[in-house]
């Protein structure tokens, strides 16, 4: 008789489906009860999924300190100006091109710097879907123009990770803030301490604290674009 398969390693464990999220919220509740009640003023939080790849990359960069809407809006000019969205097009493209498009020079800086990563095997997507979340965290922001809440936003949305984390995340700060009555918003290290009892399943409880946030605040965080326009 063969052995029984082994269990799933959890550090890889991924958010594809509606059952996960429900998986998540379990573990979430057994873990800290206290998230009960952000779960009963937000509600059930919805699976947040985007495609991946160079192009989802690209987009999570667009969606830095802009709403939903101009993101998308940006991405949809980017992705039909440069099609098929492959990193020599990128390097190829002129930077006063993708100005007009609406890149800013700093994200038209990143966006060539991942594109060259890419290009010359410094940075492997395919290996980074592989990984736990720390560590393909530290493959993402070896990249220059990658930061922390780039990599962790790709990891969740567009990877689906279950434990990626966004600690520096603004309006996953102040959905804490608010959920656990504290004096000051948090920052990213004390975020990173708060949310450890709550592996391998961080990244339900970055879904269910937007959706508390979208509640509580009446106004939407700001979290990526899809990299390809809505039919």
């Amino acid at each position: 008789m063969s052995d029984p398969p082994s269990p799933p390693d959890p550090a890889l464990l991924r958010i594809d489906t509606e059952a996960d999220i429900d998986a998540g919220l379990a573990h979430l509740l057994a873990a800290d009860p206290r998230l009960a009640a952000v779960l009963a003023a937000g509600g059930r939080p919805p699976l947040r999924r985007r495609p991946g790849g160079f192009a989802g990359l690209a987009a999570t960069v667009l969606g830095q300190q802009l709403s939903t809407a101009s993101a998308a809006a940006i991405g949809a000019r980017l992705f039909a100006a440069i099609d098929p969205f492959e990193p020599e097009a990128v390097l190829k493209a002129r930077p006063d091109r993708l100005a007009r498009i609406g890149l800013s020079t700093p994200k038209i800086k990143a966006m060539k710097e991942i594109a060259r990563a890419l290009r010359d095997g410094v940075l492997d997507l395919d290996a980074v879907a592989t990984m736990t979340a720390d560590e393909a965290h530290v493959a993402l922001v070896a990249v220059h123009g990658i930061g922390p809440w780039t990599a962790d936003s790709y990891l969740l949305f567009c990877l689906g990770h279950a434990d990626a984390w966004p600690a520096g995340d603004l309006a996953l700060q102040e959905a804490l803030r608010l959920a656990f009555a504290l004096d000051a918003r948090p920052t990213a290290r004390q975020m990173v301490a708060l949310a450890e009892p709550w592996r391998p399943w961080r990244g339900v409880a970055a879904f269910l604290l937007w959706t508390y946030y979208r509640t509580v605040k009446q106004r939407d965080p700001v979290l990526p674009a899809p990299p390809v326009p809505a039919d």
